[in-house]
């Protein structure tokens, strides 16, 4: 009597029956499949050992269950995607979730160079200078409106020109009296100092910092002789074409304010009430 062959697993005689090796160990057909195969995602059946499985990430598929999840063609041999656990061929993927050319509208296929600026997408032969239709490509450019220009079509003909060096004003620009400068033109008239973002004055239409124009062009107090500006509301004393901060207007021998009050003068001193009785 010959050598029994039994399944590894329910011990039944294999002789005259169909079974399948796995790692060097018989097993029956029933056993095989109870214990190695696997169940379809799609209809939940057994994929039975003379049945296609169709596999991907621990997951499988009777062949004929491998189907996109938007159009249902099938998916078997074809390229495809997943999103959120969903199969889909590469067509229903991009119309669903690729972005859309902002100039043409049409899908960014994947794996085709797409142009990007400010959460808006072109594709390559798509992103041109509105005025020319040149390509951008990686080239510096400016969106006017809802348009991008490339630098020379933009400073030809939308940008302004500056008031100073004549050249066009592409970024950084500032105003003052309804004229375009450059912020790095827009100086000082006496210490050349750039004024954008800082507090400047003027004289005779021009710009100057608060401390070229106090030095210039303030009177100064007769008391500490410093530039009284009287600029940001600050207040003085006048009295027969002399001036004083309020601070500096007092006594000269008692050192009292003498700010909304009668006062004497002696010379170039003024005195209270009380302390000018004895000049």
């Amino acid at each position: 009597m010959g050598e029994r062959y039994d399944c590894t697993e329910c011990k039944d005689s294999l002789y005259g029956q169909k079974y399948i090796m796995r790692e060097e160990f018989p097993y029956c057909i029933k056993c095989y499949e109870s214990l190695f195969s696997s169940n379809c995602e799609v209809c939940k059946k057994l994929i039975s050992c003379t049945s296609k499985d169709l596999s991907y990430k621990e997951r499988h598929w009777h062949s004929d269950c491998f189907l996109c999840n938007k159009c249902n063609r099938s998916l078997a041999d074809q390229p495809f995607a997943t999103r959120d656990d969903m199969l889909m061929c590469t067509d229903c993927y991009c119309q669903t979730y690729s972005a859309k050319c902002y100039a043409c509208l049409k899908t960014i296929m994947p794996g085709t160079k797409k142009m990007e600026h400010k959460g808006n997408s072109w594709h390559e032969k798509c992103f041109i200078c509105n005025y020319c239709k040149h390509p951008i490509g990686t080239m510096s450019f400016v969106k006017k409106d809802t348009n991008n220009y490339c630098l020379d079509c933009y400073e030809n003909h939308f940008a302004l020109q500056c008031v100073q060096c004549k050249k066009p004003i592409t970024t950084g620009g500032v105003s003052y009296r309804d004229q375009p400068w450059h912020k790095q033109c827009f100086v000082c008239t006496g210490c050349k100092q750039q004024l954008a973002g800082q507090r400047f004055t003027s004289r005779d239409d021009l710009a100057y910092c608060l401390e070229c124009f106090c030095n210039m062009f303030a009177k100064k107090c007769a008391y500490c002789t410093t530039p009284i500006s009287g600029l940001g509301g600050s207040k003085y004393i006048s009295f027969e074409e002399r001036q004083w901060h309020n601070d500096c207007f007092n006594c000269k021998k008692c050192c009292v304010s003498l700010v909304g009050r009668g006062f004497l003068t002696s010379k170039e001193d003024i005195f209270c009430p009380d302390c000018g009785k004895d000049l």
